[in-house]
């Protein structure tokens, strides 16, 4: 490929409007053009490397087994309602009518024509297991996307969808997807993080994300510092190493902290620590009041209360209804004389608060020296903390950082859920009718590109892992007017591509300045240069991963780039 007709518009300039590093790099490398908020074109080498994730994604499904389809990008409404969206889902389609009014989605979720095509296709257990999958566009009306295509109106995504006769076969195809998504994260030499996803209250129902890092991220991942351990603090069970203390029991005091609303306030008023305090707050849930204490300088998880207490939805008592349980305001509340209908939860580091400080459900009144099973009673201690950094690993290796991330794929095995409600059943063994079993598996493939460009870039330049990378070589000649580079760059861009290497030759009129500047920016893995040495039959070798140089004679190059592209890692 001669770079005089490749249509590569690199810019010099960093965009003043653009945030993010990726972004900032795939369009001054001349990857991506932005035409709107959030939509983009792929450019000649943007698209090449898009279609170079995209093979490997298809390598490692058909791998598996995977049929590939392509369902439609219109979707009728009344087939989306059946299964019912989220507010968030719903307030992110695009909507269409046709000339006779009807009303269609556009490119949005795909689950409801799989399980139409399923349910009139599949009759029969003996046409199970099945998995399609597809490379889809996926058009989602974003209200403010800003970093490029991690987080754009029109991206690519891998959608697959496999269906079961029971649970055991939709639970053995989940790991062997499971471990071909590890497969398609290590060739493209993606750094992720593996978590299990919230699943709620729903025990018959599970799921995992791959998380990439990225510092503006919508997750926050807790990951130790020397172990494999990695999880969503939502998700990330806290680890409570302090045991009780070896103090003397004191007794309990009454004092005064007027206008003090807070922990933070009442830690400051008495100059105390905010472990020594116990911070009880009331819950509502399903029409129950329950308290749950925590240490004062802990926060509770209400995702792991949900789960504790098979509820999907608890929420903090109102301040009127603190007053008519309790008779104080909600800054007073602690977990002595308690009315005796209120279930008490605690979090575990509670157990190991000696002579603690606590409300005295009187407004204005706090009471020292308060501890666990003396003073009140607990009706379990479970885990309810968010896991916080510089803690033990719950693993018991290394301690916990938190870094932000986002999200690049996830699995779910959906059960029967979704066939039930479209009556997508087949004949088992026994001729009785069943609802298909379900797993559904996405990857966000455009993301991908950026992340990849976040992950391998210096000051200069994108750094493109040789697997990846639009070609494999960079080979510049310093002067086209100079006869021995010319004939000597000529002579070497025909050989490379009788060897099956993908070579961009500059072939601009151009400074040496420009065209490596330029190469810089693009990232091939391998730029030659050919000058002043050419008479010689001496070429300059540059390997854009670690910057390194050598000079190599003309005689050995095939020989060399040969080792250095099949060389794994």
């Amino acid at each position: 490929m001669k770079q005089s007709r490749a249509f590569i518009p690199t810019i010099r300039e960093i965009p003043t409007d653009v945030e993010m590093k990726s972004h900032q790099l795939l369009l001054r490398a001349g990857f991506l053009r932005q035409h709107a908020s959030g939509v983009y074109s792929y450019l000649p080498f943007g698209l090449k490397v898009l279609k170079k994730i995209e093979a490997i994604v298809r390598e490692e499904m058909e791998a598996i087994a995977a049929v590939e389809i392509k369902s439609a990008s219109l979707q009728k409404e009344n087939l989306i309602q059946l299964f019912g969206l989220t507010e968030d889902e719903e307030s992110h389609l695009f909507h269409v009518k046709d000339h006779k009014n009807r009303q269609y989605t556009v490119g949005g979720l795909h689950k409801e024509q799989m399980m139409t095509l399923i349910k009139e296709e599949i009759h029969s257990y003996k046409q199970l297991p099945l998995m399609l999958y597809q490379m889809m566009t996926r058009f989602q009306d974003l209200t403010r996307p800003r970093y490029g295509l991690i987080e754009s109106r029109e991206l690519v995504k891998k959608e697959a969808y496999s269906f079961h006769h029971s649970k055991e076969s939709l639970q053995k195809e989940y790991e062997e997807v499971k471990r071909a998504y590890q497969s398609v994260f290590s060739k493209l030499h993606l750094k992720h993080f593996e978590l299990s996803a919230d699943i709620g209250v729903e025990s018959d129902q599970y799921h995992q994300q791959f998380i990439a890092p990225l510092d503006e991220g919508n997750k926050t991942i807790a990951y130790s510092s020397t172990s494999g351990f990695s999880e969503n603090i939502v998700q990330a069970p806290a680890v409570n190493e302090q045991g009780k203390l070896n103090e003397t029991l004191e007794e309990v005091e009454r004092v005064s902290t007027p206008g003090q609303k807070t922990i933070e306030d009442v830690a400051i008023f008495l100059e105390m620590p905010m472990d020594k305090l116990l911070k009880t707050l009331i819950y509502e849930v399903e029409n129950d009041f329950i308290a749950v204490i925590s240490r004062g300088d802990h926060q509770i998880n209400e995702e792991k209360l949900k789960r504790v207490l098979q509820s999907t939805s608890v929420r903090l008592a109102e301040e009127k209804d603190v007053e008519d349980l309790l008779s104080c305001e909600i800054g007073s509340i602690g977990p002595v004389q308690l009315p005796v209908d209120v279930r008490i939860l605690a979090d575990e580091a509670v157990k190991s608060v000696v002579n603690g400080i606590s409300g005295a459900n009187e407004n204005d009144t706090h009471l020292l020296n308060v501890n666990p099973e003396r003073d009140f009673a607990v009706n379990e201690y479970v885990d309810l903390r968010y896991i916080e950094e510089g803690e033990l690993a719950p693993d018991g290796v290394g301690t916990i950082h938190f870094t932000q991330g986002v999200e690049v794929a996830r699995l779910s095995s959906l059960g029967t859920a979704y066939s039930t409600l479209a009556e997508a059943n087949f004949v088992d063994e026994l001729s009785e009718k069943t609802p298909v079993n379900i797993g559904f598996y996405e990857m966000h493939v455009s993301r991908m590109l950026a992340l990849l460009a976040e992950q391998h870039h210096d000051e200069f330049g994108l750094k493109w892992p040789k697997e990846l990378a639009p070609c494999d070589i960079h080979l510049i000649p310093i002067d086209l007017n100079d006869e021995h580079q010319y004939e000597l760059a000529m002579n070497l861009y025909n050989l490379l591509q009788s060897y099956r290497f993908e070579v961009l030759l500059d072939d601009r009129a151009e400074r040496a300045g420009v065209k490596f500047q330029d190469a810089d920016l693009i990232g091939l893995p391998i730029r030659i240069t050919v000058g002043k040495k050419a008479e010689e039959g001496i070429l300059e070798v540059k390997f854009r991963d670690t910057g390194e140089t050598a000079e190599w004679q003309i005689g050995e190059v095939t020989e060399k780039l040969q080792a250095y592209f099949t060389k794994i890692g």
